[in-house]
C-alpha cells in the first residue's frame, strides 16, 4: 500500500475515534513533509511496507542537522510516526512496527516564556485595533486557548452568570472559565455598545467578515510587541502561559489552575511554577 493512502486510512481512523481537527490537521501536516522526503529519498511514489526503520531515523537526522527543526517539531514528527505505524500494524497495512524500535526522543527542559502582567498591559495599550486590544486582556484573565476564544458564542459568555463556557476544548472537554472583575466590565461595555459583528453568533466579531482570523490576532500582538521592543517571542499562547504564571505568583494552587487551563494531567500545569532570581535570593535569605 502507498504510504499516502495509509496516511489518508490513518486519517479516517482518527476522525472515527473523535480525535480533534487540530490534532488530525497536526498528523496530516507532519505526514505530508515526511512523505515528501521519502519520495524524494526513494526517487518516487513509496510504499508503506518498503520504507525502513534507516528511513525513518535518515528523516529525523534530515530535520535536525538539514532543516535545523526545533526539538519541539522533531518530537511532534516522533509521535506521529509511532502513531501511524502503531495503526498500519493493528490494521494489517504492514508487518512490522518499525518505528516502535526508533530511539526514545527526549525533549529539552526549559521553562515556559510568560509576560508579567504590566508587559501584557503596556502590549494592550499600544495596540490600535479596540477589538483585539479586549482580545489581548481577555486572554491573559481567562487563559483561554486562542482557538477557543474564537469559537466563542454570544450563548457561550454569560455575562449574567459571569462564566465562560468553553465548548470541545483540547481533549473535546467542556469547561466554565469564570469571568473576574477586571473583564466584567469590559466585555459588558463591549456587548452592549460596540460589537460590531452584529450580524454573526460569534462574539469576538467583525462586521465585515462575522469572525476574526488567528492570523490577525496572533500578527497584530507580535508586531505590536516587536514595535515596543520586547524580547521575548509573544503569541497568543504566551497570553495563556502569563496568565497561569500569574496565578501561580499570587499563590493559587496548581489543582485550580489546572481546572481554569482545562489540563488533564496536574504534571502539565506544573511547569508554570517557574522560579526567578528574586524569588531564590529571598529563598535563601531566609537562613
Amino acid at each position: 500500500m502507498l504510504f499516502s493512502e495509509a496516511a489518508e486510512k490513518f486519517y479516517a481512523y482518527m476522525a472515527s475515534i473523535d480525535r480533534s481537527p487540530r490534532t488530525i490537521d497536526v498528523y496530516t501536516r507532519d505526514l505530508f513533509y515526511i512523505r515528501k522526503f521519502l519520495e524524494e529519498r526513494k526517487n518516487g511514489p513509496v510504499y508503506i511496507e518498503d520504507i525502513t526503520q534507516e528511513d525513518l531515523e535518515e528523516f529525523m537526522r534530515y530535520a535536525k542537522e538539514v532543516k535545523g527543526h526545533s526539538p519541539n517539531t522533531r518530537s511532534n514528527y516522533f509521535y506521529t510516526l509511532r502513531a501511524l505505524y502503531s495503526f498500519a500494524c493493528k490494521k494489517g497495512l504492514t508487518e512490522k512496527n518499525i518505528a516502535a524500535s526508533m530511539d526514545f526522543m527526549r525533549m529539552p527542559k526549559k521553562e515556559r516564556n510568560y509576560l508579567s502582567p504590566q508587559e501584557v498591559e503596556t502590549i494592550a495599550e499600544a495596540i490600535h485595533s479596540p477589538l483585539i486590544k479586549l482580545m489581548v486582556t481577555f486572554l491573559f484573565n481567562t487563559g483561554l486557548r486562542i482557538s477557543e476564544c474564537l469559537n466563542l458564542t454570544l450563548e457561550d459568555v454569560d455575562l449574567e452568570k459571569r462564566t465562560i463556557h468553553v465548548r470541545q476544548g483540547k481533549g473535546r472537554k467542556d469547561r466554565l472559565v469564570p469571568i473576574n472583575n477586571t473583564l466584567y466590565g469590559l466585555l459588558l461595555d463591549y456587548r452592549e455598545n460596540w460589537r460590531d459583528g452584529y450580524a454573526s453568533d460569534f462574539f469576538f466579531a467583525t462586521r465585515k467578515t462575522g469572525k476574526i482570523s488567528y492570523t490577525y490576532v496572533n500578527g497584530t500582538l507580535r508586531n505590536t510587541a516587536r514595535k515596543l521592543g520586547i524580547k521575548k517571542p509573544v503569541s497568543c499562547h504566551i497570553l495563556r502561559h502569563s496568565f497561569a504564571s500569574a496565578l501561580v505568583q499570587k499563590n493559587v494552587g496548581l489543582v485550580e489552575i489546572q481546572k481554569l487551563l482545562g489540563h488533564e494531567s496536574l504534571a502539565v500545569t506544573s511547569i508554570y511554577t517557574h522560579t526567578n532570581m528574586a524569588a531564590l535570593s529571598d529563598a535563601v535569605n531566609t537562613l
